[in-house]
């Protein structure tokens, strides 16, 4: 009854039982619990199982459970956030350029960047002892929250104004001098202004990157800890070292 009570307050209920006693409570909770050494009753209706009889365990599978949501989020904003500085980076380029500041070649290494080593890099993020310290999430929260949108949109602004200084200014900061009529393959100043565009973005991205380890709302240093995934130091320098070695 109590368990039923506290649901009906909104409340989330844990509820860790071993004996046949402890079934309905466990079924009635929002998570249930069951010890690795109680009946087959228990652990059949529970959520997780607890095969140490570890009650500390759980605190455990609460850091990891936030933590997958958490990287989800986080990848989540990285690829949205690539494909909105994509799009209008393209769009303002060839409204300017006459043509698409960013090659098909280019945009599929963005794509790679993007989607699979995102996915290693922003997946692989070890949980931080914090993340115990927050509310939990319900079970019809949506991944991309107002602050992750907040964040989205704030980067993808940023991305836009670089970029379009880059697209308009980007031969007067080079001191390149060519016209918008020329080829890039005919022209070796639009050809350079054309990777510094390139190059320019890619750099944003990988600082977009790091940027989305943090999706918290208070969550600001987002060197915090970096040096505790070592898959994201690699894919971050690797990325780096292969875009030098493209220029």
């Amino acid at each position: 009854m109590m368990t039923v009570g506290l649901k009906e307050l909104n409340k989330n209920v844990v509820v860790t039982g071993d004996g046949i006693n402890d079934v309905t409570a466990i079924v009635q909770a929002t998570v249930g619990l069951a010890m690795g050494s109680g009946c087959s009753a228990a652990k059949e209706v529970s959520d997780i199982i607890l095969t140490n009889d570890d009650f500390e365990a759980t605190l455990k599978s609460v850091m990891w459970g936030r933590n997958i949501y958490h990287n989800i989020g986080r990848f989540l904003q990285f690829q949205v956030t690539v494909n909105i500085s994509a799009l209008l980076t393209v769009a303002i380029g060839s409204v300017k350029l006459m043509e698409s500041p960013l090659s098909a070649v280019q945009l599929l290494w963005i794509n790679l960047i993007m989607d699979t080593f995102a996915a290693f890099a922003l997946s692989t993020e070890p949980p931080l002892p914090s993340i115990i310290v927050g509310p939990p999430c319900n079970a019809d929260a949506q991944l991309l929250t107002p602050v992750i949108w907040r964040q989205i949109i704030g980067m993808s602004i940023w991305n836009t104004i670089v970029m379009t200084l880059m697209v308009f200014f980007g031969p007067l900061i080079s001191g390149l001098e060519y016209k918008i009529t020329d080829t890039a393959n005919g022209n070796e100043a639009k050809k350079k202004h054309l990777t510094l565009i390139f190059t320019t973005f890619v750099m944003l991205q990988l600082f977009n990157e790091i940027n989305c380890r943090k999706v918290g709302r208070r969550d600001f240093n987002v060197f915090e800890s970096i040096l505790h995934n070592k898959y994201f130091l690699l894919i971050v320098g690797g990325t780096s070292a292969i875009q030098y070695a493209l220029i």
